[in-house]
């Protein structure tokens, strides 16, 4: 299937359903007065590292955290969040290319770090909503895709409808093309 007809998909499915407003907008609710905070999301306690048991990876962006997908699907699995509060990526626009432009490079860098060197055998992307667990933004980043087990070739198949590669939702943005 050729890249814009994956856009097209994608644009399509989206009209399907409609994000819940508090997940797309950063909701507010439990924050405790802290602006782009969700107490009741994971993500955000992780980035404040209110969750003990996960470790956070070396990041040279202060905006953004990486730690290390609980359900690995690869031997290098790794997950690049922002620290703000975020919804998922269906909510993303194109004033955020730059934020995901960045995931992108602390996810390499991040793989670089852990001794692993072969960015072609690199699988990044998100999951496509109804499909995400967790309404935060999240970037995954696989490696190398070449080892991903039977099931993992399913869940993060490229560009199928539950998971999208940030390659096709940039292009998406290029083309004016609103996911």
């Amino acid at each position: 299937m050729r890249v814009v007809e994956q856009v097209q998909r994608h644009g399509r499915a989206s009209s399907r359903g409609v994000p819940h407003r508090a997940a797309a907008e950063g909701n507010e609710a439990g924050n405790g007065g802290r602006e782009g905070y969700d107490g009741k999301c994971v993500f955000c306690r992780i980035a404040r590292r209110e969750e003990p048991g996960t470790v956070l990876l070396p990041c040279e962006d202060e905006d953004l955290v990486c730690f290390r997908d609980i359900k690995p699907g690869a031997p290098h699995h790794y997950l690049v969040v922002p620290v703000k509060h975020m919804g998922n990526c269906k909510t993303l626009k194109t004033e955020h290319i730059p934020l995901v432009k960045r995931m992108m490079e602390v996810g390499k860098a991040v793989l670089q770090k852990n001794n692993f060197s072969d960015l072609n055998d690199v699988r990044m992307g998100f999951h496509w909503p109804p499909f995400c667990s967790i309404a935060h933004l999240h970037l995954h980043v696989l490696a190398p895709a070449s080892q991903l087990g039977f099931l993992s070739r399913i869940y993060y198949r490229i560009n199928s409808y539950w998971f999208i590669t940030v390659s096709v939702m940039q292009l998406s943005f290029l083309v004016g093309f609103q996911l």
